[in-house]
């Protein structure tokens, strides 16, 4: 997987599937694999996968992001969206992206890390089909 920063997607895409799924990834502390959970995603033509750091214990978050060949089976027509940084709010900061629906601007996809600042940091892989609005 060639990896990729979160900011590179920021901006405005055609989103046009999701799937969300547990992988079986290779622990570098004891060399044991762990489970870890996944997203990928298509835009614009083009399969992105997040992954979970597998090495984290009882705490979660990105381990990385980037240009996969995952085949993607949750597929459906294209949602215009518009790709931002999660802002951070009263309660926690955020490294993690929106994927905002262009023609309702309700949030279809979050992917990153939540609670940043804190000891208990976690891995996001939302997914809102509800809210998708097709064109």
């Amino acid at each position: 997987m060639k990896e990729i920063k979160l900011e590179k997607l920021i901006g405005k895409h055609v989103l046009t599937g999701v799937d969300l799924y547990n992988k079986e990834i290779k622990n570098m502390y004891d060399n044991d694999f762990e489970d870890a959970e996944c997203i990928s995603f298509v835009l614009d033509g083009i399969t992105y996968t997040a992954i979970e750091d597998p090495n984290d214990a009882y705490r979660s978050s990105l381990d990385k992001i980037g240009i996969s060949k995952h085949k993607i089976k949750n597929l459906f027509p294209p949602v215009r969206v518009l790709v931002r940084v999660r802002p951070d709010d009263v309660t926690e900061e955020f490294d993690a992206l929106e994927f905002l629906n262009i023609a309702n601007g309700k949030i279809i996809l979050t992917v990153g890390t939540g609670n940043t600042g804190d000891y208990y940091p976690y891995f996001i892989s939302e997914f809102i089909p509800e809210n998708m609005y097709f064109v």
